[in-house]
């Protein structure tokens, strides 16, 4: 299966933790999509900075689209106003490093 590494800015007033990352992308897509399209997805934390403000999650190549859309609809984690922006997709962490994680 073919995978998308999208590299993530978490911009947050309250800090959060991986998890807390983790579960607001899943929900979002479950939302946005139902538990099918989020079953389709196959995402996955890879690694996460948050001193820097930035993860990095994968997905199905397939399913790209639809959680770029899902991280985008985010405005709050754990209830506190958050902004999750994708800032570079690429099909291996080597050159997702590379291109946005600098």
């Amino acid at each position: 299966m073919k995978r998308r590494y999208l590299a993530l800015e978490v911009d947050s007033e309250q800090a959060v933790t991986e998890s807390d990352v983790m579960n607001t992308v899943w929900k979002a897509v479950l939302k946005l999509f139902g538990e099918y399209g989020a079953s389709k997805t196959d995402l996955s934390l890879m690694e996460a900075d948050l001193q820097r403000n930035y993860a990095i999650v994968r997905c199905s190549h397939t399913s790209l689209e639809r959680v770029r859309a899902s991280i985008a609809s985010i405005t709050e984690i754990n209830g506190n106003p958050a902004v999750v922006n994708v800032i570079g997709v690429s099909g291996t962490l080597k050159s997702l490093r590379k291109k946005a994680i600098t």
